[in-house]
């Protein structure tokens, strides 16, 4: 699955740290596209047990963590869990099949 992350319209170069959780019943491999994410700027990616995330050519995964978890199964109890985890959850997304998922980071 390949996700595409750019800022909203309002924001040229996002500039603050990013927490996704990349969770899916089966392993995956998460094929990160970014376009104006300011590189040195802390961003967390953590999946699924099994799962991997590959980042484009460049410097990017210098600032970014990658971590395996063991998330709770039910979709109500990962949202539960994530936001005592990280205090805020901002966008949540449960898609059932896809390839492609473009997100848009900001304010």
């Amino acid at each position: 699955v390949t996700l595409h992350l750019n800022p909203i319209s309002s924001v040229h170069i996002h500039q603050k740290p990013l927490v996704f959780l990349l969770n899916s019943p089966l392993p995956l491999v998460w094929k990160l596209k970014t376009e104006r994410l300011a590189p040195g700027i802390r961003r967390g990616f953590f999946v699924s047990l099994g799962s991997v995330v590959q980042f484009e050519k460049g410097n990017f995964s210098l600032s970014a963590e990658t971590e395996e978890k063991l998330f709770p199964e039910k979709n109500e109890h990962l949202l539960q869990w994530a936001q005592k985890e990280y205090g805020a959850v901002t966008s949540f997304t449960e898609l059932k099949i896809s390839r492609n998922i473009y997100i848009k980071v900001g304010e």
